[in-house]
């Protein structure tokens, strides 16, 4: 059993009321009671975390590393276009993730247009809305099998 954790940056919290239109009517509770259920179905345990203070998503990369994490899941939110802080924590701890993003950022604002983690993610996804986080969830799994 290989230990995941799923991240979730500012302002996901409002998931299902905040911009349906963009990020649709799925409760942040929804998605990570589905993946938890997912990740088991798949063999594994999965953590989830959400905060909207970027130095406690940090903490969280940082613990990852000697809590024995082997992937990360993260939606770093609005931080997707403003935090080195939180890329260099992923550069440091060298843990594979996956970046995902509910909406296709790049059918968006120009500034939604750059991304601090795609470069250094394992891979990305873009606009699957909630499904999203499941796909991820697959890959990642695929990912730690071929280890």
């Amino acid at each position: 059993m290989s230990s995941l954790l799923l991240l979730n940056g500012p302002n996901l919290n409002l998931l299902g009321s905040r911009e349906p239109g963009v990020y649709g009517a799925t409760r942040l509770e929804s998605i990570e009671k589905r993946c938890v259920e997912l990740a088991k179905e798949l063999g594994h345990e999965l953590d989830c975390f959400q905060s909207n203070a970027e130095h406690e998503l940090i903490d969280k990369v940082q613990q990852a590393a000697v809590g024995g994490v082997e992937f990360i899941i993260l939606n770093p939110g609005g931080l997707t276009h403003t935090s080195v802080a939180l890329r260099d924590a992923f550069l440091a701890v060298q843990i594979p993730f996956i970046e995902i993003h509910l909406s296709n950022t790049f059918a968006r604002e120009e500034f939604r247009h750059n991304s601090y983690f795609s470069d250094i993610a394992s891979s990305c996804l873009f606009g699957f809305g909630a499904y999203g986080y499941e796909l991820a969830l697959q890959a990642a799994s695929q990912s730690i099998g071929k280890n």
